[in-house]
């Protein structure tokens, strides 16, 4: 029998305005009842699929269409790759969100429909008003907040770099959340070539397949579990993998995404890819050597490796800030433009 995953701590009664001074002393998964309870949407969805859909369209400007992705009902919503990895399972239309929204109506009572999935949509540009009517306060910088529509899905376990707090506004949801190290059995797929942008890991948490992927219930063994009502929430912190399952024939998640660092700062997933290509085709003992550069200079205390050399010679070694970092970037295009 595989091993089950313990549950994710819970914080209850929890004042939103409280929110701010809580979320930055989190470093672990914190699930948090009833934070948004208080949104109209949420009183909208528990009352019906329809009027959810009717507060949404209130804020619908029309203008843009939003990206459907849609599957065949044989996939059960999981939204993956094909079955020799050669592409995927479902298809992308650009379509008007009203379309979307009704659509998901019709088919609410249909016991096998096609998938539906509007991923990560950006409310400010496609819902404006959207977080007015339904507010919450991070205290966090340069936040972007999205919005997921959908009848059932199953989302295969990936990571995101930034922070993230996703809220159920509507239907039901599952996350099933492991820790960064768990990399190695959670199976991840390509880098390069991924359903949604972020790496997947290739394991069917309904069927697991234990003679291709044996090591997947020692991943189980570390994960974490929650079923979210409309109104709860979910702190993801950063590379936390997880697995998420829309439960309802009509759901709706509203997530934030931030990073506490300065903006100048690059994707730590641009220096990933670069290592690929620079490091590891090396001999076995030169990438030894090299794992004690990154260690020096990148992973153990700073100061440690700058102590001995004057401030003001410091360069790319130095305090680094927005100039810094931009005559650093353009360095580095310099140097790949070959």
């Amino acid at each position: 029998m595989l091993p089950h995953p313990r549950p994710i701590d819970d914080v209850r009664d929890l004042d939103p305005d409280e929110l701010p001074a809580r979320l930055h002393t989190w470093t672990t998964p914190k699930v948090i009842r009833g934070l948004v309870a208080h949104w109209p949407l949420v009183a909208a969805a528990r009352r019906s699929p329809a009027e959810a859909v009717a507060h949404l369209a209130a804020f619908d400007h029309g203008q843009m269409p939003v990206t459907a992705t849609t599957a065949a009902p044989d996939a059960g919503g999981r939204l993956f790759y094909n079955a020799d990895m050669s592409g995927f399972n479902f298809r992308r239309e650009q379509v008007p969100l009203k379309v979307v929204l009704a659509t998901l109506l019709k088919y609410a009572t249909d016991p096998a429909p096609p998938s539906i999935y509007v991923a990560s949509t950006t409310l400010d540009s496609f819902l404006p008003g959207f977080t007015r009517a339904n507010p919450l306060q991070l205290g966090v910088d340069e936040p972007l907040s999205s919005i997921w529509i959908g009848n059932r899905s199953r989302i295969a376990a990936h990571q995101d770099v930034p922070d993230n707090l996703a809220c159920v506004a509507a239907g039901r949801r599952r996350v099933t959340l492991f820790p960064p190290d768990q990399i190695d059995n959670l199976y991840i797929g390509p880098l390069d070539f991924t359903p949604a942008g972020q790496a997947i890991s290739l394991v069917d948490f309904h069927a697991p397949d234990l003679d291709r992927f044996p090591r997947f219930p020692q991943a189980l063994q570390q994960a974490l579990v929650a079923e979210l009502e409309p109104g709860d929430a979910v702190f993801i912190p950063s590379l936390w993998w997880h697995h998420m399952e829309g439960l309802e024939r009509f759901n709706v998640l509203v997530n934030t995404w931030w990073r506490p660092v300065p903006a100048w700062m690059d994707s730590p997933m641009n220096a990933l890819m670069l290592s690929i290509l620079a490091l590891r085709g090396l001999p076995a003992a030169q990438r030894a050597q090299w794992r004690a550069m990154f260690d020096h200079y990148v992973f153990a205390d700073s100061e440690a490796a700058t102590a001995h050399i004057p401030m003001q010679a410091q360069g790319v070694l130095g305090t680094l800030d927005a100039a810094a970092a931009a005559h650093v970037r353009q360095t580095l295009l310099r140097r790949l433009q070959r």
